[in-house]
C-alpha cells in the first residue's frame, strides 16, 4: 500500500461539500482562499461556508454549486502555496452516491467462457484499476481495466483462462491496494487469490426431496462439518471433511450408527451447517493444526478449503461440497447454510474496504466504524450495492449449490428491507426455502424500525427468529449460569413456557405474543453458542444426580420437539453433548468440540427416545400447526394442575392426523403425580418417561400416573 504525505487534507463528504483540514502547525491553520483544479487544468474557487476550530487543526467546509466527477482526479490549492489531492470521504455514505452509482447488472465478478473471460468490478471511487493475472510457473501480468457507467471497471481477456489466478489493483485517494474479487466463486489456498474455474464442470442436479408444506414441518439439526466426523471412533474415513458428510453405513463404538446413517435414523428434516464459505482462523495448508467455527468470513461465494481433501485445487472444494449437499438431499435431508453477512473478518483487510473504502460498513455519528457485531465492523446492508451483494450471494448459493435454506448470523445487524428482498429472491426459486436468523436487537446505527430483529418480526413474514425467550424460559438464562428454567426445576417461568409452547403467539390472554404466527419462532434450548445444556445443568443442578439431570435434558428436548413452531436441535443434544464446561468453544481444539460418538453409543436408549419424539411430531400435524388461529382454536391449557406441571390438550385435530384429541404433560419434579384425564374414555399413552413414538405403549382411563420428571403424550381416537 502506498503512503501519501500531505501538508493538509481535503475530502469530498457530500456531492456538493468539500471538507478541508488545515493543521495549526501550518500558518496557524488560517487560510482565506482555496482553489480546485481538475485533471484538465480547469480551476474553480471554493467558497468557504463554515469554519470550525479544533485543538490541532481548523476545519473548512466549502459548499460548491458544480458537479464533482467521482473517480476523477482533483487538486486543491491554498493561498500559501501548498496543495493536496481531493480525497473521497464520507460522500460514499450519502443517498446521492448510492442512487447515482447503483448498478443493477447480474454480471459482477467473472464471466468465464473457453475462448474469453470477462471481468467486472464495481469501484466507483477508483481513479485506476488493473487486473493482475497469473498461472503457476508463469509471470504475472498487469492489465489496465476500462471504466464504464455506474463505476464499473471491466476487461475482456480473449484466451482460455481456466486455472489462472487473479486479483484487482485499485487506486483510491492515490493509494494502490490489491484485493480479491468480492464476487470470486473459487479461491486459492487460504483465499489469497481469486481462481478462474469452469463451474459447469462441477454442476450436479438437485434430487427430489420430501414435501415441506410449512416451515413448521422442519426439524433442524445444527452441526459443524468438522465436529460431526472428526472423532477417532466416528467410523468415517474422511474425518473433518465435506466427503465425511456423504459417507453412508458408517459404524461407531459397539456397532452403532454414525454420520449420515445416524441422521437418517434420527429422522430430522434439515441439517444446518455452520459456515462453510471461505473463512479465516484455520490454515488450509495445515488444517488439523487449528480449529474455528467459521464466523470469520473472507470470501462469501467460495467454499472453505480446510474441509476439502485438496485445498490447493480450487475445483476439489467446490465439487466435494456439492457432492455432500446432494448426498444429504438424496437421503431426504435438506441443507441450511449458516451465513455471516453481518460483518467481515477484519474490515481494513477486506476486499470491500480496499475496493470502495468507507462504503460497505456502517459508521457512527462521529465517523467511527460501528460495532454492533462486537467484532469491529457492521456491514451496511441498507446501502444499495451492499444489499445487492448479499442478495446476489444468496441467489448464487441457491442456484449453484442447491442449498435449501439460510441461517443468518446476527440478523439483527441487517435491515428489514434486505431480509424481505432475500425472502423474495428465495421464493422465486423455491418457496419452501427456509430463512431463519438471530433477530437480536444490536447497537448498530440503523433506525430501530429498520433493524431485522424480533421486535420487527411482523414486518418480515415467513422469516423465522431464534427464540431466546423460549430458550431461557425452558432451561434458564444463557447468561446467568445459575438461573434455572422450567425444565431444570424452577416454577418461576411456568406461564411464559406455556406461551412459548403455543408458538409464542398472542393467546388472547392479554399478554402480547412475541410473534404473529408460529412459523416465525425457532424453538431451541441449545446451539453451538454458549454452554451446552448438559454443561449448564452440571453446574446449576449440581445438587442432583446425573440420572435426574438426564431426565431434565430429555424434558427440555421434548418441550422443543412438541411445541408449536420450528424445532431446532444442537447436534449431540440428544445424547447429552458436553464441551467440558467451555462456554465459548469457537476456537477450542477438537477434543472439546467433536461430536463424541462413544457417548452416543452409551446413550442409545435416550437417543431412541428423542427419535421417537421426532417421529411423533412428524406423524401428527397437530404438533406443527401453521397459523396462530389454528393454535388458538385447538390448544387448551389445563389450569388446575400442580405448579410442577404444564398440561395441555390439542382438541378436534383429526384433520391434521389420525388422532382427534391429544394430551401433553410436562412435569419438572422428581415425584409422582396423578393427572385426571378430561373424560372417562380410553386414552393411549405413546410417550412416557422411558419410551416415545407413535404406537400405543399402554392405555389408561380417568387418570394417568406421572412418574417423576417426564413428558407424557396421550391420544384418544
Amino acid at each position: 500500500m502506498l503512503q501519501v504525505k500531505r501538508t493538509f487534507e481535503a475530502y469530498l463528504d457530500e456531492m456538493n461539500l468539500i471538507t478541508i483540514l488545515i493543521p495549526k502547525s501550518y500558518f496557524q491553520g488560517i487560510v482565506n482562499t482555496f482553489t480546485l483544479e481538475n485533471e484538465r487544468g480547469e480551476k474553480r474557487g471554493l467558497p468557504i461556508e463554515r469554519k470550525v476550530d479544533f485543538p490541532a487543526f481548523l476545519k473548512y467546509e466549502c459548499r460548491i454549486d458544480f458537479p464533482i466527477e467521482i473517480g476523477g482526479r482533483y487538486t486543491i490549492y491554498e493561498e500559501h502555496g501548498a496543495f493536496t489531492d481531493l480525497q473521497i470521504g464520507a460522500v460514499t455514505r450519502t443517498t446521492e452516491f448510492d442512487n447515482n452509482y447503483y448498478y443493477d447488472g447480474d454480471d459482477l465478478g467473472i464471466t468465464y467462457r473457453e475462448h474469453e473471460t470477462i471481468f467486472k468490478l464495481w469501484a466507483p471511487t477508483a481513479t485506476e484499476v488493473k487486473l493482475k493475472l497469473w498461472k503457476e510457473n508463469e509471470e504475472s501480468q498487469l492489465m489496465p481495466m476500462t471504466r464504464q457507467e455506474k463505476g464499473i471497471w471491466t476487461i475482456s481477456v480473449a484466451k482460455n483462462l481456466e486455472g489462472y489466478y487473479y486479483t484487482y489493483l485499485v487506486c483510491v485517494n492515490l493509494v494502490w491496494r490489491e484485493a480479491v474479487d468480492p464476487y470470486a466463486v473459487a479461491v486459492s489456498v487460504n483465499g489469497e487469490y481469486g481462481a478462474i474455474v469452469d463451474l459447469t464442470k462441477t454442476r450436479l442436479s438437485k434430487p427430489s426431496l420430501p414435501p415441506l408444506s410449512s416451515p413448521t414441518d422442519a426439524i433442524i439439526y445444527e452441526m459443524h462439518i468438522r465436529d460431526f466426523t472428526i472423532h477417532p471412533e466416528s467410523g468415517i474415513m474422511h474425518k473433518g471433511k465435506y466427503l465425511g458428510l456423504s459417507e453412508q453405513h458408517t459404524k461407531g463404538p459397539n456397532g452403532t450408527s454414525t454420520g449420515l446413517s445416524y441422521l437418517k435414523e434420527l429422522g430430522i428434516t434439515h441439517v444446518e451447517l455452520l459456515p462453510f464459505n471461505d473463512f479465516a482462523g484455520v490454515d488450509e495448508r495445515n488444517p488439523d493444526k487449528d480449529y474455528n467455527w467459521g464466523y470469520n468470513p473472507l470470501h462469501y461465494n467460495a467454499p472453505e478449503g480446510s474441509y476439502a481433501t485438496d485445498p490447493a485445487n480450487p475445483y476439489v472444494r467446490i465439487y466435494e461440497l456439492k457432492h455432500a449437499i446432494k448426498t444429504l438431499q438424496e437421503n431426504g435431508i435438506r441443507v441450511i447454510m449458516d451465513v455471516v453477512y453481518n460483518h467481515v473478518y477484519i474490515r481494513e483487510q477486506s476486499s470491500f474496504e480496499k475496493i470502495v473504502p468507507g462504503y460497505y460498513f456502517r459508521h457512527d455519528a462521529y465517523g467511527m466504524p460501528a460495532n454492533g457485531t462486537g467484532v469491529g465492523n457492521d456491514f451496511a446492508s441498507e446501502r444499495k450495492m451492499a444489499r445487492k451483494f448479499i442478495i446476489d450471494s444468496v441467489r448464487f448459493w441457491l442456484r449453484e449449490y442447491h442449498v435449501d435454506g439460510f441461517r443468518f448470523d446476527l440478523m439483527g445487524i441487517l435491515d428489514v428491507n434486505t431480509m424481505k428482498e432475500i425472502r423474495k429472491t428465495a421464493d422465486a426459486i423455491d418457496p419452501s426455502i427456509l430463512i431463519i436468523g438471530e433477530g437480536w436487537d444490536l447497537n448498530t446505527p440503523l433506525p430501530p424500525q429498520e433493524k431485522a430483529n424480533m421486535q420487527n418480526a411482523e414486518k418480515m413474514p415467513r422469516i423465522a427468529h431464534f427464540n431466546d425467550r423460549f430458550r431461557d424460559y425452558v432451561k434458564g438464562s444463557t447468561f446467568n449460569l445459575y438461573d434455572r428454567g422450567f425444565a431444570l426445576g424452577s416454577r418461576h417461568y411456568r406461564e411464559e413456557v406455556k406461551q412459548a409452547i403455543a408458538g409464542s403467539i398472542d393467546l388472547g390472554t392479554g399478554k402480547k405474543g412475541l410473534f404473529k404466527e408460529p412459523i416465525q419462532t425457532i424453538n431451541y434450548v441449545e446451539s453451538h453458542d454458549n454452554r451446552t445444556l448438559w454443561d449448564k445443568t452440571a453446574v446449576c443442578n449440581a445438587f442432583e444426580s446425573e440420572a435426574i439431570r438426564k431426565k431434565r435434558q430429555k424434558l427440555a428436548t421434548s418441550i422443543v420437539l412438541l411445541s408449536q413452531g420450528i424445532p431446532f436441535l444442537h447436534s449431540g443434544q440428544e445424547f447429552y453433548r458436553t464441551k467440558q464446561g467451555v462456554e465459548n468453544s469457537y476456537n477450542s481444539p477438537d477434543v472439546i468440540n467433536q461430536l463424541d460418538w462413544r457417548r452416543k453409543s452409551e446413550h442409545e436408549k435416550d437417543v431412541r427416545y428423542i427419535q421417537g419424539l421426532i417421529a411423533l411430531r412428524k406423524y401428527h400435524g397437530a404438533f406443527r400447526l401453521t397459523t396462530a388461529d389454528e393454535i388458538r382454536t385447538h390448544m387448551t391449557f389445563f389450569e388446575n394442575v400442580p405448579e410442577s406441571m404444564i398440561v395441555y390438550q390439542l382438541c378436534h385435530v383429526n384433520q391434521y392426523g389420525p388422532w382427534n384429541n391429544i394430551l401433553v404433560i410436562h412435569h419438572n419434579e422428581e415425584k409422582n403425580e396423578m393427572v385426571v384425564l378430561p373424560d372417562e374414555d380410553i386414552w393411549h399413552v405413546v410417550c412416557d418417561s422411558e419410551q416415545s413414538g407413535v404406537q400405543s405403549l399402554y392405555s389408561v382411563n380417568k387418570y394417568v400416573q406421572i412418574l417423576g420428571i417426564a413428558t407424557f403424550v396421550l391420544y384418544k381416537k
